[in-house]
């Protein structure tokens, strides 16, 4: 090994389990060593905003643990009796079982078994998730492709205006209950009928579903385009890609006429809607302006944000143009394909020529902690990073918001940055941040 990352934020492939816990009555089955589940558990849920683990999840997630002997003779029983054991015992809608890397390496034909049960009527998928493969945020998207080519498989009537909302994956965002809620009832009120994938609203119905959809939408940076070229090859769905999170007034209005072209709705519905939305945010906004007048060399003079790239570019347009705050360097830790990090960089630099932004890709903390102190120089930073990122903030006595995984100083429930309301939240938050360390 020729280097160690420093405070990592980002799990293995495993880790897609729960995208399974994200939708309501379907049940991971995990084909593993013994400590995998737990691990991930822990990190991507518990010290990620203490989500709770639903039903099926945390120590509950049904794991055969194997051990030595099952390397040496095969452990494809083993994956048989827990399968049998969980249908008999667990009441669920979707069973889908995933392989960590030890029974990769080992060679299980685990989907062989899985089809055995398949044959039976058992509603099951199979996903091979070994972790040395790639990170969680890969894991969700073979989560999602396999369920939607085991289990999603008859193409139904088209329903006008009938959209499936595609977004970051479940707990590994942990904002990503309330973003999808808010998402919704946003995408509702211009004229849509939201068919929900995960969340509140989420059924194993609601994927069955998928193919009566008229558009896919999806709103991340690059997690979830394979699928949306899979649901058009295989459905004829068109979908609409938004890289970035519409936080605040001008991001949120900007999203939704863009919707509203793309899916032709009536543009006269949708302009009612935003200027009744903005009249509300601005009506806020100019209540801040008090606030703003007191704005002092005490208070943050550069932000650095550390995150997933759909964040870090919708934190950087909103904290530019709605605060007009000036950016330090962005950190997007997710790990991105190479082709599509020019699209994600233009993103969070489609900002008025005179601001200069830096953008790094990078995973490592402790060449995020090397560079910001380098970039921070005297000035008071704000960094809206990871729990591992209030360390470098109290150094340099600057200001520190919890926004990307892990977190573990604060519980997240549905809690949500995006929208109109996000916006001011994510206001509150900041200023409310400032006026503590005063």
């Amino acid at each position: 090994m020729n280097n160690v990352i420093l405070q990592p934020r980002n799990f293995c492939e495993l880790g897609a389990l729960h995208s399974v816990l994200g939708i309501n009555k379907a049940i991971p089955i995990v084909h593993s060593g013994s400590g995998c589940c737990l691990r991930l558990y822990q990190g991507i849920s518990f010290c990620n905003g203490y989500q709770g683990m639903m039903y099926g999840g945390g120590s509950f997630v049904p794991n055969d643990n194997i051990h030595r002997e099952d390397f040496i003779y095969g452990g494809e029983n083993r994956i048989r009796k827990l399968i049998q054991s969980t249908i008999s015992i667990v009441e669920a809608d979707l069973y889908v079982v995933l392989t960590g890397c030890n029974v990769q390496l080992a060679g299980d034909n685990t989907k062989a078994v899985v089809n055995e049960f398949k044959l039976k009527g058992v509603p099951i998928v199979y996903v091979d998730t070994a972790g040395f493969k790639g990170s969680a945020y890969s894991g969700h998207e073979l989560v999602i492709n396999s369920i939607i080519e085991q289990f999603v498989i008859k193409k139904l009537t088209v329903k006008k205006r009938q959209i499936n909302l595609w977004t970051s994956p479940p707990y590994l965002d942990p904002f990503w209950s309330g973003n999808i809620e808010t998402l919704k009832n946003m995408l509702e009120q211009i004229g849509f009928s939201i068919n929900v994938l995960f969340g509140l609203s989420s059924s194993v119905n609601c994927w069955s579903e998928i193919p009566s959809a008229e558009f896919n939408i999806l709103i991340s940076a690059w997690t979830g385009l394979k699928t949306m070229e899979l649901l058009k090859k295989h459905f004829g769905t068109p979908y609409f890609h938004y890289p970035i999170f519409p936080i605040g007034a001008h991001e949120c209005s900007e999203f939704l006429r863009e919707v509203a072209n793309f899916c032709k709705l009536d543009m006269n519905l949708v302009n009612q809607f935003i200027e009744k939305k903005e009249s509300m945010f601005y009506y806020y906004m100019e209540r801040l302006t008090e606030m703003l007048t007191c704005y002092d060399s005490t208070f943050p003079q550069r932000f650095f944000t550390i995150g997933e790239s759909t964040y870090v570019s919708g934190i950087t347009r909103f904290l530019v143009k709605e605060l007009s705050m000036i950016p330090g360097c962005q950190y997007i830790v997710d790990n991105p394909p190479y082709k599509y990090r020019n699209e994600i960089e233009n993103s969070c630099k489609s900002l008025p020529s005179e601001i200069s932004l830096p953008v790094t890709f990078i995973n490592d903390g402790e060449e995020i902690i090397k560079s910001i102190k380098e970039k921070t120089e005297d000035l008071i930073p704000l960094i809206i990073g990871s729990s591992w990122d209030s360390i470098i903030a109290s150094k340099l006595k600057g200001y520190f918001i919890s926004m990307s995984p892990p977190i573990s100083d604060r519980l997240i429930l549905n809690k949500s940055y995006v929208g109109y309301e996000g916006g001011l939240a994510f206001i509150e938050d900041i200023f409310s941040c400032i006026l503590r360390g005063l």
